[in-house]
Formats: structure tokens, sequence, C-alpha cells
């Protein structure tokens, strides 16, 4: 299900996205592009710029680009869908769908938001001064939580009775709504009951702020379980959610390090010792899908819970988010058994320190096993050093794991040498595939290819078919040249098929201002091409039984190219002909 792709270009055409950018930063004109300071990172001197014609940005600070729909995602952190319906509000365009079912299901969606921020309020209200509410408020108090807490997170009490809520809201919302938002369940009668009964709520919103569910907590001596969250519904995949994260999202931006705790009370603890960038995951472990959100928002990831009590899994799971989110995760050193909520109260100086001193995931593993060896003697030194080569051997980078080897030979007395020949002998192997490092970039191509480039961004109907790939000399241009003409010059096109580095080299051409001549510059590259393969020609020829049939090329590209010189009047026919027959050359087996 998405939305129809015509409906998607029409809201990238019509969107003025210097309107849209100007809401978060001023921008100014400069030539044909606007300029001003990048949104989405601090700077003194303007290098973000936007070009209107085009509808994208590119900032020459942080590699930040995109069109109107990106900008919105990333300054807004939406997905694809929620920035399009944005900006379709925004421009009055309306939306249609591939399914045509999803009108339906978007308005069930409407009902249940709306009956979710009407319990909100309701359980909000009942604990703040209903008379059934008293144990709860008491319990908050003694855990720390105030009146001003208790209201900035919206909590909740459910009062222990079968139907008060359903009652309560029947008026407005049918009890088939009531059970599809996970807030009541079918009684034996074909009543609602509430399916909440007896607990503290915890409100969990979505990242713009919208609540989606509750976590329900029970009063010392209640009915188990401890903790009840919502069911899934089409608002709460519990695998996706992450509670904290609409309070937290701003300052993980600014900071780019997201903290992730295991409870509610622990992101309220963090908030309030200066730490309000902490999430916690709602009753499940810490999934791909969670840290697939959480790297749209900083690329630093903080464990504030015990990340060994997965053991090899847990190992695993890190080292592939890493590798495919490109993201790093470390770990908080929090005392043995400490709860960050408790921490907070008691000792808020220690959670700091534990956040700021926090050490990558393999760090954190292999301080863990030293620390708790015996390393005054030759027997525990050795064990340890054992125990830790194990946890080493499954990083994937081959690097990291030999900075750690030599740590570790420090530590327990050991020759490096010797605990590199065991890890090899031992059969370590990374268990997450690390590609092989990118080959050296070749130099800077001539001025030549990226104006040529700037051109083919700015005017594909006039420059791509006087290109070639054999005009290029850098890898990348050509790369960056295959992308335009794949995509028939449409540059959105480009930039979603393209690789990174194509993308963002696409983006900054295309805010990049050019008043070149297409003819001239294609003539120059002609020549530079021209010049390659003469020298070419030229060394073969050295080495060649039949020196006459080069003596022949030779003369005939010396001549071509002096065709093609900056003096010589231009020749379209002839030129095409050189480009031609060097396309050909290239394409000869070597």
């Amino acid at each position: 299900m998405g939305i129809v792709d015509e409906d998607v270009a029409r809201v990238r055409e019509t969107a003025d996205i210097i309107a849209v950018i100007s809401a978060h930063t001023t921008l100014k004109k400069v030539g044909s592009n606007w300029s001003g300071l990048c949104p989405f990172h601090g700077e003194k001197s303007p290098s973000f710029s936007v070009n209107p014609d085009k509808g994208v940005y590119y900032c020459f600070g942080c590699q930040v680009r995109g069109d109107v729909i990106s900008f919105v995602r990333d300054i807004e952190h939406l997905d694809f869908q929620g920035a399009v319906e944005q900006l379709a509000g925004k421009f009055g365009i309306a939306l249609r769908y591939t399914d045509k079912h999803e009108g339906e299901r978007r308005e069930a969606r409407s009902k249940l938001r709306d009956v979710m921020v009407a319990a909100v309020d309701w359980y909000h209200q009942r604990l703040l001064t209903g008379a059934d509410a008293g144990a709860a408020r008491r319990y908050l108090r003694d855990r720390g939580f105030d009146g001003e807490t208790v209201r900035r997170y919206r909590l909740g009490w459910a009062p222990d009775d079968w139907d008060q809520l359903a009652r309560a809201l029947r008026k407005d919302f049918p009890p088939k709504v009531l059970r599809d938002a996970g807030l009541g369940r079918e009684s034996k009668r074909g009543g609602t009951n509430d399916f909440f009964r007896a607990r503290i709520l915890f409100p969990i919103f979505d990242p713009q702020g919208d609540p989606i569910g509750f976590g329900g907590r029970m009063l010392p001596g209640g009915r188990p379980p401890k903790y009840q969250n919502t069911p899934e519904t089409a608002l709460y995949r519990k695998s996706k959610v992450l509670y904290g994260l609409n309070w937290a999202k701003d300052e993980a931006v600014r900071t780019d390090e997201v903290i992730i705790c295991e409870g509610y009370t622990d992101v309220i603890g963090f908030a309030s010792v200066g730490l309000a960038r902490a999430v916690a995951t709602c009753g499940t472990a810490l999934t791909d899908e969670h840290v697939r959100i959480l790297q749209r928002f900083a690329p630093r990831l903080v464990l504030a819970f015990d990340p060994d009590a997965a053991g090899q899994a847990a190992a695993d799971r890190v080292y592939e988010w890493e590798k495919k989110h490109e993201v790093e995760v470390a770990v908080a050193a929090l005392p043995a058994g400490a709860d960050p909520a408790d921490l907070a109260r008691t000792d808020p100086d220690r959670l700091r320190a534990a956040v700021e001193g926090a050490v990558p995931f393999l760090g954190f593993r292999v301080e863990r096993i030293l620390g708790a060896a015996n390393l005054r003697t030759p027997e525990g030194r050795a064990k340890a050093a054992e125990r830790a080569l194990e946890a080493i051997g499954e990083h994937p980078s081959e690097l990291v794991r030999d900075q750690y080897v030599m740590a570790v030979a420090s530590r327990c007395q050991l020759d490096p040498d010797r605990l590199r020949a065991s890890l090899r002998a031992g059969g370590a192997r990374p268990r997450v595939a690390v590609p092989a490092p990118s080959a050296r970039r070749r130099a800077r191509a001539a001025t030549a290819e990226v104006e040529a480039l700037r051109l083919a961004v700015a005017q594909p109907t006039a420059m791509l078919p006087l290109l070639d790939e054999v005009l290029f000399d850098d890898e990348r241009h050509q790369l960056v040249l295959r992308a335009l003409v794949a995509a028939g010059g449409d540059l959105h096109a480009a930039t979603e098929a393209a690789d990174p580095f194509v993308a963002e080299y696409l983006m900054r051409l295309a805010v990049e201002d050019s008043d070149a001549d297409p003819v001239d510059v294609r003539r120059l590259l002609l020549r530079d091409a021209g010049q390659r393969v003469l020298v070419e020609l030229q060394r073969e020829a050295m080495d060649a039984a039949d020196k006459a049939a080069y003596a022949t090329a030779i003369g005939w590209l010396k001549t071509e190219m002096e065709a093609a010189g900056a003096d010589a009047p231009p020749d379209q026919h002839r030129e095409d002909e050189l480009l031609r027959w060097l396309s050909h050359r290239a394409e000869e087996p070597s």
C-alpha cells in the first residue's frame, strides 16, 4: 500500500521548497539558488544551498541533501508517506492510494487516534482527582514523581472496575472502536470491558506526540503481571514503538546520541537529571526496527541496561546493527543491579557519569570479563585472556579485534603475538561480513568534467546527448553520468536509484551554478579524452611490430584533436565522429 506515484510527483512539483525550508532557517538569494545556515547542524557561515528550479537542497558542511519531501521527513522525523501527506495538506493536494480501501483505513485510524486522546485525558484526570486513585498517587510520590512530572507525562489511573472507561466514552465512541484501539475487550455477555484495571498508566506516544497505547503498572500487592501493555493494534506495534521518543528526539538530534533503557520510569528518571534523550522499549527486546528508527535521529546508541544478558545473540545483533544502520553502539556502565530511575533520585551524578563514560559494546564486554577475573595469578590471567578472546573474535573488524588483543595482552601480561595466534587457532571468525576496503580514489578529474556534470543536471536535454562515459577520466564522474542517463535526466529519479555517493554528488551539483556553454565544455572533454588515448597509442606503438598502423591512427587522432581545439570553428559532425571513435576504442578488449 502507498500513495499513487503521480500524486507523489505532484506534491514534489507543487510544494514550494523555499517556503518549506524558510520555516526552519533564513534563506537569501545568491545567483539562481538560495543559501542559508543549515538547519541540520550548527554553523556560523552559510553552507546550505537550495535550487528551487530542481526542488533540491545540499549542505556543503554536513552533506545532507534531498528534495522537499526528504526535507520534511528529516526535519519532522516522519516516514515517507507521512511527509507526503503533511505537504499535501499544506499545499491543498488531494492524495490517492494504490489500495482503494486505504481511505477507509485512514478514517478508521483517525477514529483510533481520537479515542486514544480521549482515553489519555480520562485516565489522567482520574489519577489527579479520583477518590480511588489515592494509593496510586502515594506510590508515585514515594517514587519521586511530583505533580509537575505526572502532568508532563500525562500519567493516568485505570480504576479497579469492569467498564468505567467504556461507559465514560461510549457516547462518542462505539465499543468496536475501543476494542480496536486496545482499550477494551469483549465480555462473556457480549459487552465491552476495560482492558486496563487497577493500574498506573504511562501513555505511549508516537514520534509526533500522538497517543498510540499505554503501559500499565500494577501497584504493590496487585494482580500480576507487573507490567501490561496495550495489545497489538493498527496504531501500536511494540516492535516499532519506543516510549519517550516524542520527548527525546530533539535532544537526540542535537547531541547525536540516544540513550536506550528498559522502563518507562527510567526514561523519566534520565530526563529528571538533564538527560532528556532517553527512550525505552515497550516490553520487548531491542529490535532491528527500533534501531532503524533511532538512526534517523542519532548515530550513537547508548545502552543503559545489561547487554550481556542475551549472550552471543546480543553480540551478533549489535555488530549487525552497527554495519547495517551505520550506528555506534555503546554501553553505560551502571552500578550492578542499579535501576536508572532509582539512581536518578539517589545518585544523579553517578547516572550522568555512566552515560558520559559509555564505552563501545565490545570494550564493555571485555572490561566486564577482565574486571571479574583474578588477574593476580598466571592461571587467572590466562583464563581471563581466553574468555576475552572469545568475545573479541566475534567482532567483524580485524583492526578493532587487534586493538583489543593488545589491550588484553597488556592487562594479562601476555605476548600480543601469542594471543593473535591463539585467536586464529581457535577459529574465531567475525560473524558479520565486512566489505573489503574500497580502492584508493583516483585523483580529482579536471574542472571540465565537473562542469559538464553541472550542466547535465541543470540542462539535461541540452547536455546529456553530447556526453559519453569515455569523456570522463574519473570513475566517480562516470558513475554520476551513468545514473543521469539511466534516469533520462530526471534528477529525482537518478538520486533515488543511485548509491549514496552518487546521490550526494548529484545533489551537490544541483545547487552549484554554471554559466558555461555545453558545446565548449564538450569540446574540452574531447581534447582531454583524445590526449589520454594519444598517450596510450604512443606507448603501444613503441612495443608494436607494425608501427605503421599505429602511425596512421596517431596521425588521424592528432588531426581531429586540432579540429576540436579552442581556436578552431565548431564542427558538430566531426566532433561526433571523434567521440564515436573514442567510444569504440574504449569498448575494444584490452
